[in-house]
């Protein structure tokens, strides 16, 4: 065997086995980009990864997510909080499921990064009470919002406001709570009242109120102040009443006599 057919022998196996590493890298996320606890494959279709991390008892989002994400599944988790810009850099991301978690309220910045790419947002099933007025102002995606213990406020009517494309979701928004009482249980697109001039309204009142208190206590205190110095005064008088009258001098009796 020749020195060139001995290194064609070797070289060749290598050169197969950096081409299969060089399309494994490309075609498979490598482990250490896939968050613990997650699975990543390679979406042929959408040109990106699909992560699903159900039921993974995750308590927070993971922090280190692929920046090629195109559909995140972080449902039936415990996660308690979305974080402002915790989706901040995921520009392919199209469908984002955070249902079936303890999510309680919603920051300004929330979806912020991701608004122009995501299509569907899956909240429901979580504990959402309140919302930043501009949590989804800027989203084109289709939001489901079923079955959260809605607090019906003005807040809740801005963020509402600002979904004119989504009515089918805020048709299924249900008020647990509300400023007004006799909502609570009923879709929030059957509150007609504007519930941010109600609460300014309610803020007038009270100031009103606590103004006519002070007003109160001023004239209060006025009345008892004089009335106090009126009893000091009748005092005063009995006591100069009560007092011997002083007598008269011998020379001033006979002066009188005298002119008499």
């Amino acid at each position: 065997m020749t020195l060139l057919d001995l290194w064609l022998s070797r070289s060749i196996p290598m050169c197969l086995l950096l081409q299969s590493l060089v399309l494994m890298a490309l075609c498979f996320p490598s482990a250490s980009m896939c968050p613990k606890g997650c699975i990543c494959q390679r979406d042929p279709h959408l040109h990106g990864l699909n992560v699903t991390c159900s039921q993974s008892r995750l308590k927070e989002i993971p922090p280190s997510l692929p920046v090629d994400t195109v559909l995140l599944k972080l449902d039936h988790n415990q996660i308690g909080a979305v974080p402002d810009q915790a989706f901040h850099g995921l520009r392919l991301l199209r469908e984002l499921n955070l249902s079936y978690n303890a999510v309680e309220t919603l920051g300004e910045g929330a979806f912020s990064g991701i608004e122009a790419t995501l299509q569907v947002l899956d909240l429901s099933h979580n504990r959402i009470t309140s919302v930043h007025k501009d949590a989804f102002a800027r989203l084109k995606a289709r939001v489901i919002v079923d079955d959260n213990p809605w607090h019906c406020d003005c807040a809740l009517q801005q963020a509402i406001g600002g979904m004119a494309h989504n009515h089918d979701a805020a048709a299924r928004v249900l008020c647990r709570s509300s400023e007004l009482r006799d909502q609570e249980g009923r879709p929030f697109l059957a509150v007609d009242t504007d519930l941010c001039n109600l609460a300014k309204r309610t803020t007038d009142y009270a100031m009103l109120v606590t103004m006519f208190g002070w007003f109160a206590m001023v004239i209060s205190y006025v009345v008892y102040y004089v009335r106090q110095n009126q009893e000091d005064a009748r005092r005063h008088l009995e006591y100069l009443k009560s007092l011997p009258s002083k007598p008269k001098k011998p020379d001033e009796a006979d002066d009188i006599s005298t002119v008499v």
